[in-house]
């Protein structure tokens, strides 16, 4: 019974914690590294967290080699850069049209 009570309780803890975590997904704060620390909590006691935890330990691992893998760094940078070459050109365009107004100039009607 005390060993039952026992896991009951860290699954109210670790819920705790992962539901914190979801409710910073779409507020400001560590989202994801809270909900890691709740699934970390439920793998002390349960096997099916521990083999989440360990698969998601994988694939934040394959996913680091493969940013840090010079190929995918150039075409990363390349992607960025035109990206904001992009950007920039519309700003431009969109400043040469309609140009730049500062809140205080605008006129109330």
């Amino acid at each position: 019974m005390l060993h039952l009570s026992w896991q009951v309780g860290i699954f109210v803890v670790g819920l705790a914690v992962v539901a914190a975590g979801v409710v910073m997904l779409a507020f400001p704060g560590p989202g994801w590294a809270v909900i890691f620390a709740g699934m970390a909590i439920w793998a002390t006691e349960f096997v099916w967290a521990q083999i989440v935890l360990r698969w998601t330990k994988r694939k934040v691992t394959a996913m680091a080699q493969r940013a840090l893998d010079p190929r995918v760094r150039r075409r990363n940078i390349a992607l960025t850069v035109i990206g904001l070459v992009i950007t920039g050109v519309l700003c431009g365009v969109y400043l040469w049209k309609f140009g730049l107004t500062a809140p205080w100039d605008i006129e109330y009607r």
